[in-house]
Protein backbone atom coordinates (compact mmCIF):
# COMPACT_ATOMS: atom_id res chain seq x y z
CA UNK A 1 0.00 0.00 0.00
CA UNK A 2 1.31 3.39 -1.05
CA UNK A 3 0.81 6.13 1.47
CA UNK A 4 -0.05 9.73 0.08
CA UNK A 5 0.92 11.58 3.22
CA UNK A 6 -3.05 13.07 2.50
CA UNK A 7 -5.12 12.94 5.64
CA UNK A 8 -9.19 14.67 5.61
CA UNK A 9 -11.49 14.82 8.46
CA UNK A 10 -15.05 13.20 8.04
CA UNK A 11 -18.05 16.07 8.28
CA UNK A 12 -21.09 16.01 10.65
CA UNK A 13 -22.24 13.46 8.21
CA UNK A 14 -19.13 11.35 7.36
CA UNK A 15 -18.40 12.54 4.24
CA UNK A 16 -14.97 12.99 3.13
CA UNK A 17 -13.40 14.53 0.05
CA UNK A 18 -10.96 13.25 -2.42
CA UNK A 19 -8.11 15.38 -2.81
CA UNK A 20 -8.49 16.83 -6.48
CA UNK A 21 -4.84 15.15 -7.47
CA UNK A 22 -6.24 11.34 -6.82
CA UNK A 23 -9.23 12.20 -8.60
CA UNK A 24 -7.19 13.23 -11.77
CA UNK A 25 -4.52 10.50 -11.00
CA UNK A 26 -6.97 7.29 -11.02
CA UNK A 27 -9.52 9.19 -13.70
CA UNK A 28 -12.11 9.81 -11.23
CA UNK A 29 -14.93 12.24 -13.17
CA UNK A 30 -17.71 14.20 -11.04
CA UNK A 31 -20.10 12.35 -10.25
CA UNK A 32 -18.46 9.01 -10.53
CA UNK A 33 -19.87 6.16 -9.18
CA UNK A 34 -17.30 4.09 -6.86
CA UNK A 35 -17.32 0.77 -5.19
CA UNK A 36 -16.82 0.74 -1.90
CA UNK A 37 -15.10 -2.28 0.04
CA UNK A 38 -13.86 -3.84 3.03
CA UNK A 39 -10.78 -5.39 3.90
CA UNK A 40 -9.56 -6.30 7.78
CA UNK A 41 -8.75 -2.63 8.50
CA UNK A 42 -8.98 -0.97 5.22
CA UNK A 43 -11.80 1.36 3.07
CA UNK A 44 -11.13 0.43 -0.37
CA UNK A 45 -12.69 2.78 -3.64
CA UNK A 46 -13.15 1.00 -6.72
CA UNK A 47 -14.76 2.89 -10.29
CA UNK A 48 -17.59 1.32 -10.75
CA UNK A 49 -17.78 -1.12 -13.32
CA UNK A 50 -21.39 -3.06 -14.78
CA UNK A 51 -21.99 -6.40 -14.94
CA UNK A 52 -21.04 -7.63 -18.02
CA UNK A 53 -21.07 -10.55 -19.84
CA UNK A 54 -17.65 -12.26 -19.17
CA UNK A 55 -17.29 -13.38 -23.43
CA UNK A 56 -18.55 -10.49 -25.08
CA UNK A 57 -18.95 -8.01 -23.15
CA UNK A 58 -22.75 -7.40 -23.35
CA UNK A 59 -24.48 -6.32 -20.42
CA UNK A 60 -27.97 -7.51 -21.24
CA UNK A 61 -30.17 -10.40 -19.90
CA UNK A 62 -27.44 -11.83 -17.55
CA UNK A 63 -26.96 -14.87 -15.84
CA UNK A 64 -24.63 -16.23 -12.89
CA UNK A 65 -22.86 -19.23 -13.42
CA UNK A 66 -20.56 -20.90 -11.54
CA UNK A 67 -19.35 -17.52 -10.29
CA UNK A 68 -19.06 -15.32 -13.81
CA UNK A 69 -21.65 -13.68 -15.50
CA UNK A 70 -22.89 -14.85 -19.35
CA UNK A 71 -25.88 -13.18 -21.31
CA UNK A 72 -28.42 -15.48 -22.36
CA UNK A 73 -27.20 -14.86 -26.46
CA UNK A 74 -23.82 -16.09 -25.68
CA UNK A 75 -25.75 -19.19 -24.12
CA UNK A 76 -27.55 -19.87 -27.11
CA UNK A 77 -24.40 -19.33 -29.29
CA UNK A 78 -22.90 -21.88 -27.20
CA UNK A 79 -25.58 -24.55 -27.34
CA UNK A 80 -25.45 -23.77 -31.20
CA UNK A 81 -21.62 -24.62 -31.40
CA UNK A 82 -21.72 -27.49 -29.67
CA UNK A 83 -25.36 -28.85 -30.93
CA UNK A 84 -27.73 -29.02 -28.25
CA UNK A 85 -29.73 -26.65 -30.65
Amino acid sequence: MKNTGIARQLDSVGRITLPKELRKAFGFSEREILEIYTEEDKIILKKHSEPADIFTGSTKDLIEFEGKLVSKDSIKKMAKLTGLI
